[in-house]
């Protein structure tokens, strides 16, 4: 598990305008907060922070948040993002104690080539793209891995079939599906359906023709 010191500014004053000019001095505005502590409203340097999150674990890092010379153990909780930069705008710390499960969500990683899969016009589908799990903050894993080569048509993969390291405990259900194969559309198989389609609708319109055309029983 990552984890990295970040510097921090407190006394930052709160509001969109002053958010603004944060911002616009290359910091992110911030508050940490956590059990036994009141939320402390701070900043980062948005370089600092880039830096800092680099590593495999994204935004899982555990950072050694100082401020004013005071370390705090965090976890991102929350990163609002710009919504079309897509830059990070406000960040929600969470001071964690290093011997206490938190609840995190950890990233599934496919690897190898499903050659059976591949072979019948197959396709892997992946329903899950991270898993929740809850551990130790120490403990959290930079992602899970799971290797599709030997899965063919009939396969799908529950939480129950992941390596989950030794410590780390998924929070849903074993039996939830998280990677299943589907069958790949091709021109071939589209012209079949509509040709098929094309007949049923032209003996659906026989039908209705010729019962059109019954004889009268009334006799007139």
């Amino acid at each position: 598990m990552t984890e990295t010191i970040l510097n921090a500014t407190s006394g930052r004053t709160t509001g969109s305008s002053s958010s603004r000019r944060l911002r616009s001095e290359g910091r992110i505005p911030a508050v940490v907060y956590g059990q036994g502590m009141d939320p402390l409203s701070i900043s980062v340097d948005r370089r600092e922070l880039r830096a800092a999150l680099s590593g495999s674990s994204g935004l899982n890092t555990i950072v050694d948040l100082t401020v004013d010379g005071e370390m705090y153990p965090s976890i991102i909780k929350e990163a609002q993002r710009h919504p079309v930069r897509l830059t990070i705008e406000h960040l929600d710390f969470i001071q964690v104690n290093l011997n206490e499960e938190i609840i995190v969500r950890v990233p599934i990683h496919l690897t190898g080539s499903a050659k059976e899969v591949n072979d019948n016009n197959g396709l892997i589908d992946q329903i899950m793209t991270d898993l929740e799990v809850s551990t130790t903050p120490r403990n959290i894993p930079d992602e899970i891995v799971f290797d599709v080569s030997d899965m063919d048509m009939d396969s799908t993969i529950t939480i129950a079939d992941l390596a989950i390291p030794s410590g780390v405990t998924a929070t849903h259900d074993p039996e939830s599906t998280v990677i299943t194969v589907g069958v790949m559309r091709t021109p071939v198989l589209d012209e079949e359906a509509a040709e098929a389609a094309a007949a049923a609708a032209l003996a659906e319109s026989e039908g209705e023709a010729g019962e059109g055309d019954a004889p009268d029983e009334s006799g007139e």
